[in-house]
């Protein structure tokens, strides 16, 4: 009796036992639970608010042109016109996309990378800085009219800083525009192409025919033939060649004569009446403005130039006024750079740009007064002359057109040969 006693209370002791470890496990599980759940709470509270601060609205610069991107063209330079500058208006604003205010803005063009394989109409200008200019804009705009000279995908890099300190954060930021190839381009070469694909073809069709070679002779007739006539088209060719340089060169020559004859007499006019503005300063008005930079320029890099407006007698900088500068070419009168703003607090607007073409530039400014400015005067035009130095493309990259073209014509003589020997074989 006292056995089976102790035996039902042993079991009821292990079945407790067992009760109250199962309840441990249970609150221990319970508790692994709550600290799962909160830590993935957590993640996730972390994680939308990462998010959500990624995906605000932050302060920006905004990109137009006139015309559209798609409608824009490189530099032509057999143009039957002049061409226009493409307008590109930059726009600084903020998270709420209202414009931002006294901003000093730096716009940087870079022109598209260099492909030795296709080049463009300007090698040299491939991969180098088109334009930098430094500009003051009160109302967070940057509006500058410049000539894209060749195809393929630019970048413009510009930095939006505050004139007054901490006013907002800076911005930077990488622009790309994409400007397509001339259509006519495409146009002209596969004329040129077709052209020597039909030499070619008759080249080979000649060759390929059957040629019976007489005693004392190194080649059949027609082949002699066709290689005379190849001689004298490449004769004829480079003498046009040659003639067109020195027909450009003696045009160049003389228009450098005429115009250094022109400055003589400009100067001469000058000693006469000393209040001109036809020069890089002028003294009238009391206001003294003058363009600074250097007279000569190279293809591929970029000339500084700098407009300084300060009061004749003290020596002031003046900044309450509009600068508008243009820049012309000297042979065909297009405008490759134009721009039209205010300088800063030391007088000074400053800017480099690039003479893409090879031909001398005129760089004209005019600076008048704003019309709420309290010194109101009649527009003062300051002008300054470039001469730009020519940069001749690599060997390389004539190597590789001169094969291209050889590669055509290669193409259609294999292709004229075998028709010839089908033809032949058939009959």
């Amino acid at each position: 009796m006292r056995k089976s006693i102790k035996m039902i209370a042993i079991a009821r002791a292990r079945k407790a036992s067992l009760a109250a470890s199962g309840y441990m496990l249970k609150i221990k599980k319970f508790k692994v639970y709550l600290l799962v759940s909160s830590a993935v709470g957590l993640m996730s509270v972390g994680f939308h608010h990462s998010a959500g601060l990624s995906q605000s609205p932050q302060a920006r610069v905004q990109l137009t042109t006139e015309p559209p991107i798609s409608q824009i063209i490189p530099f032509e330079a057999e143009a039957s016109k002049p061409q226009l500058p493409v307008k590109l208006t930059l726009q600084a604003v903020d998270a709420a996309g209202k414009p931002l205010t006294n901003a000093s803005i730096n716009l940087k063009i870079f022109t598209p990378t260099r492909n030795p394989w296709l080049t463009t109409d300007f090698p040299i200008v491939e991969g180098t800085k088109l334009l930098d200019i430094q500009a003051i804009a009160p109302q967070g705009k940057l509006q500058v009219q410049q000539i894209l000279p060749i195809r393929g995908n630019y970048q413009l890099q510009v930095n939006v800083t505050p004139i007054t300190p901490n006013a907002f954060t800076p911005i930077q930021q990488n622009l790309n525009l994409s400007v397509p190839e001339n259509g006519v381009k495409y146009r002209n070469f596969a004329i040129l192409a077709i052209i020597l694909l039909l030499v070619g073809l008759g080249g080979g069709w000649v060759i390929g025919g059957r040629q019976e070679i007489q005693p004392g002779e190194i080649a059949p007739q027609r082949v002699r033939l066709l290689l005379s006539g190849a001689t004298v088209v490449a004769i004829i060719a480079l003498l046009g060649v040659n003639l067109s340089s020195e027909i450009a060169q003696s045009q160049t020559s003389h228009g450098e004569h005429h115009h250094h004859e022109a400055t003589a007499d400009n100067h001469h006019a000058s000693a006469a009446e000393p209040e001109t503005d036809n020069y890089d300063i002028v003294k009238q008005q009391g206001l003294e403005v003058q363009l600074l930079g250097d007279g000569s320029a190279t293809v591929g890099k970029t000339d500084k130039l700098q407009v300084q407006v300060v009061d004749e007698k003290t020596k002031q900088p003046v900044s309450d006024v509009l600068v508008n500068i243009k820049t012309k070419s000297l042979e065909d009168g297009w405008v490759p750079f134009a721009y039209q703003g205010i300088p800063d607090a030391n007088g000074r607007l400053s800017w480099e740009q690039q003479f893409f073409d090879g031909a001398p530039h005129n760089i004209q400014v005019e600076v008048s007064p704003q019309p709420s400015a309290s010194r109101q005067f009649s527009p003062l035009r300051v002008q300054k002359d470039i001469d730009v130095e020519g940069v001749a493309p690599p060997v390389s990259i004539r190597l590789v057109v001169l094969a291209y073209l050889t590669g055509i014509i290669i193409i259609g003589l294999l292709v004229g040969m075998q028709l010839r020997r089908k033809l032949t074989l058939q009959h």
